[in-house]
């Protein structure tokens, strides 16, 4: 077989267009806005205005949505733990007057100071009561007497004199108020 001589013309090709190659450019001035065309931009200006308020509006509305969920979920954990320790407060009554009954039993007095430590890490909190002036909102006078003979500075009147049941707290609300003797 014999060799063919093949001749491949050479072709060039510019990347760059002339600028004679290129489209004629028109030195006319862009076409005027018609009254169709001012009117149209008016009304997609309001359309996009009356859109940018309604997702502000919807944004706004869903953040209060989310901020009234999260504050209705720790109201009612906050119900719910009122509930379980106002169910525990017979027993500290029971451990209260158990200390009252045998002030000298170690094992007593341990569970009292356990349970004062408990009752402090949850945020339940004993309201005083003995020498305050009666508030309605965290004492319930069941009974009114003379003030004590024994007391050198007479007490003021409706000032506490003694307790009959005690009151707690949680937080800052309250739990129950404590049963208590005032003087006149």
């Amino acid at each position: 077989m014999a060799e063919q001589d093949i001749k491949i013309d050479e072709v060039s090709i510019d990347p760059a267009p002339d600028a004679t190659d290129a489209a004629p450019a028109t030195d006319a001035p862009a076409a005027a806005p018609t009254p169709d065309d001012t009117q149209t931009i008016a009304d997609l200006t309001a359309q996009v205005a009356e859109l940018n308020d309604k997702y502000l509006r919807l944004a706004a509305e869903l953040e209060n949505t989310r901020r009234r969920a999260s504050l209705d979920m720790e109201s009612a954990a906050r119900t719910r733990a009122m509930s379980v320790a106002d169910h525990f407060l017979p027993m500290v009554d029971a451990i209260t007057a158990a200390c009252a009954h045998t002030p000298d039993d170690p094992g007593i007095q341990a569970m009292a100071r356990a349970m004062d430590a408990s009752l402090a890490q949850v945020g339940i909190t004993r309201i005083e009561t003995v020498g305050q002036i009666l508030n309605p909102q965290f004492h319930n006078a069941i009974q009114v007497t003379d003030a004590p003979a024994d007391c050198d500075p007479k007490p003021a009147p409706n000032t506490i004199v003694s307790e009959l049941q005690a009151g707690y707290m949680f937080g800052d609300s309250v739990l129950r108020t404590a049963m208590v003797v005032v003087c006149k």
